[in-house]
């Protein structure tokens, strides 16, 4: 998910679960587009890899996501704004209130991804 803040989810996919974040979250930033100004992009560690990092520099986001501790170059990244980050996870924590999200209990893709714009939408009204 790409999230504008712990309220505004701006756009967001499922993926199954035996797949990587780092290929879903670039498939995100793609159909997200190029950035009209410098705008920065608060991500989790699992899209530190070299590959999603470019691609958020060519379309005009400036990544801010710490380094693995196993990295052998890590970077140097705005400890401050990272930690602004916590919103993605309080947006999570608001829509899981609904009990049919966090339990899954959906067989249909489908169907779970209706609930989830359907738990954003009342969520933006209350």
């Amino acid at each position: 998910m790409v999230a504008a803040s712990d309220r505004d989810g701006v756009i967001f996919s499922l993926s199954a679960g035996n797949r990587g974040d780092g290929p879903e979250g670039r498939t995100l930033l793609q159909q997200l587009g190029p950035a009209d100004h410098p705008v920065y992009l608060l991500m989790d560690r699992a899209y530190e890899g070299d590959e999603t990092r470019a691609l958020a520099v060519e379309l005009g986001y400036i990544p801010v996501v710490p380094p693995k501790s196993n990295r052998k170059d890590p970077w140097d990244y705005d400890k401050e704004l990272y930690k602004q980050r916590n919103q993605v996870e309080r947006l999570f924590r608001r829509i899981k209130r609904f009990r049919r999200i966090f339990t899954r209990y959906d067989k249909l893709d489908i169907i779970f991804l209706a609930f989830v714009f359907f738990a954003l939408i009342v969520d933006v009204l209350m």
